[in-house]
């Protein structure tokens, strides 16, 4: 006589059977978006540079006949000063900064002459949102926080990110994705 019942897998084979079809690591990374800092992000400091220079040139002109030559040099010394910092963050945040979204990770490149990358597993992130000042928004540019449970960046601030809100949007479905994937419902671990 046979017993016509389908037969109990053991615990530790159906335990190791659904956290591979779960864990996903059989899948190929595949990559969704790629960027950088981009200096549109920084118009907003231009203009309030450049009005503020105006007024100080209007300022040292409107006082020439009442000052000595010292005045101008010291104001035009700190002008070009304040100019060249802001340049200088620009071309270092453009240089220096590096993203890349894949189907799985968050990675991220600082860095010019010595690079670090970091990597933050999608389900790890915890919460995506973007900020965008006035000017920002008018040139849909703006930065990305990404909140998460990884150790060595529990908070990521992207500068800088043109499309903003279609990125800071793929990157939540990213996660979102992989969340499922692997089977995890909850939102903090």
């Amino acid at each position: 006589m046979t017993d016509s019942t389908p037969q109990q897998q053991p615990p530790k084979e159906k335990f190791e059977e659904l956290t591979s079809r779960t864990m996903g690591d059989d899948e190929p990374e595949v990559n969704i978006w790629k960027g950088s800092f981009s200096p549109k992000s920084m118009t907003g400091t231009w203009i309030v540079l450049g009005f503020v220079t105006l007024i100080a040139l209007i300022i040292i002109l409107a006082t020439a006949l009442r000052s000595n030559g010292y005045v101008w040099g010291i104001t035009f010394g700190i002008l070009a000063l304040v100019w060249l910092y802001f340049l200088g963050l620009m071309l270092v945040r453009k240089l220096s900064m590096h993203y890349e979204l894949t189907s799985q990770r968050l990675k991220h490149r600082e860095g010019i002459l010595v690079r670090a990358l970091d990597r933050i597993e999608l389900i790890d992130i915890d919460d995506v949102t973007y900020k965008q000042g006035p000017i920002q928004a008018i040139m849909n540019v703006g930065n990305i926080t990404i909140n998460s449970s990884d150790a060595s960046h529990p908070e990521l601030v992207m500068y800088g990110i043109s499309n903003v809100r279609q990125v800071s949007d793929q990157i939540d479905d990213a996660r979102r994705s992989e969340r499922r994937k692997r089977g995890l419902h909850i939102e903090s671990v």
